[in-house]
């Protein structure tokens, strides 16, 4: 089964994980990718973290957004690698970058530069703060321009806090990443239909932003803030969060209250609630949210996550225990649906990777390679290019390609 993408070929010039993000979604769904590096390559190269502190073991912050791509060296401020970058594109289909307006435009590789050698191109620009206005052309990763400024840490620091919400990492990088694959799709599926080009903008002030809609249509609307989530005065006891005996957290979901009522308190040995005048109906659990909310924590305070997980295994409502990541990489629906594939590195020692959550026909994603080393594919994609040998050492004697 080809992948949505098999066919595209991808030319990226971004670093970090926001724009590379999507390169690699595009990658792992059939796309050739080849990643233009300066000499000195992506700086997320150089990240060390708990996993490749000491160099033994791969760095997820470069194999996350950079799997199954290939890489080139450029030095792109040379004429002759200017050259070279106007060359692969002419071949593209899609160009990435999350180069700001100021560097794009010192390099000769703007909009009005490449589609000038490419007309049909599907030119790309991920931005932390948009393609317009004042902070068009200042940088900014998505702690900043997502977590921060769009109001998602201000909506999760609890009030009172000793020091606002802090970001888990990557985390608004990737739902960015996953928002630019998919606006590649439509805007390949513009040209096919028209033959037209054109030019994609996503930041990462617009993807905080889509994420809080609720709460910012509501302040756009006078409203003002909605309610901030509290587990002691929730409106639906049976949409809250529950401790258990062994200091777990179950989450349930119920939004139908009614619908669900019953068959939890048969399930958690507590039918009598079903029958109690207090909590009869949405509209009287609401009114008695209070003694709802402590019966039942004393109820789910009385067993452990394990005794829950088996007593509730045929609930026809949503809970979920509130997983560790040890959990999740254990969960077979994981396994089941292949969502956290297994990679070969360039060493040969294998990791997982998770995987991009679009499926198509019911075949697993899992990425075509590892990250590239620096350079790896230089002479490759150039000879494909139609670069001979004679050439490509001139390339590299004048500087060119670092």
């Amino acid at each position: 089964m080809t992948g949505p993408f098999e066919g595209v070929r991808v030319v990226e010039v971004a670093s970090w994980t926001f724009v590379p993000g999507a390169g690699a979604i595009m990658a792992d769904l059939g796309a050739d990718v080849i990643k233009v590096e300066p000499p000195d390559g992506d700086p997320q190269r150089a990240l060390r973290n708990a996993i490749n502190a000491d160099d033994t073991g791969p760095n997820p912050f470069l194999e996350v957004p950079n799997r199954g791509k290939r890489s080139i060296t450029l030095n792109l401020s040379s004429p002759a690698g200017h050259e070279t970058l106007l060359k692969l594109v002419g071949n593209a289909d899609v160009f990435l970058t999350n180069y700001l307006p100021k560097v794009r435009t010192k390099l000769g590789i703007d909009v009005d530069d490449l589609r000038a050698t490419s007309p049909r191109l599907i030119y790309v620009r991920g931005s932390g703060w948009g393609a317009s206005g004042p902070m068009a052309d200042t940088g900014g990763f998505d702690s900043a321009a997502a977590w921060s400024a769009a109001g998602v840490q201000h909506k999760l620091t609890d009030p009172g806090a000793s020091a606002p919400a802090a970001q888990p990492a990557a985390f608004f990088d990737l739902q960015g990443s996953s928002a630019i694959a998919g606006a590649v799709g439509m805007a390949l599926y513009r040209r096919e239909k028209t033959g037209a080009g054109g030019v994609v903008d996503v930041s990462l002030l617009g993807t905080g932003m889509w994420t809080m809609s609720p709460d910012l249509a509501a302040a756009a609307t006078g409203v003002g803030e909605l309610p901030r989530p509290n587990r002691f005065d929730a409106p639906n006891p049976i949409v809250n969060l529950y401790r258990t005996a062994d200091d777990r957290w179950l989450n349930l979901v119920c939004l139908q209250a009614d619908r669900f009522w019953a068959e939890l308190c048969e399930l958690i040995g507590r039918p009598e609630l079903a029958d109690d005048p207090r909590f009869a109906d949405g509209v009287s659990r609401y009114m008695n949210r209070d003694a709802c909310i402590a019966e039942l924590d004393k109820t789910f305070g009385a067993r452990t996550m394990a005794e829950w997980q088996e007593a509730l295994a045929g609930f026809s409502g949503v809970w979920s225990p509130a997983a560790n990541f040890e959990e999740v990489c254990a969960n077979p629906q994981v396994a089941e649906n292949g969502y956290l594939p297994t990679v070969t590195g360039n060493d040969g020692r294998q990791f997982r990777l998770v995987s991009p959550p679009y499926q198509f026909d019911g075949v697993p994603n899992a990425p075509a390679g590892p990250a590239p080393e620096l350079g790896q594919h230089t002479e490759e994609v150039l000879l494909e290019a139609g670069f001979d040998w004679d050439e490509i050492s001139a390339l590299r004697d004048s500087g060119a390609l670092g």
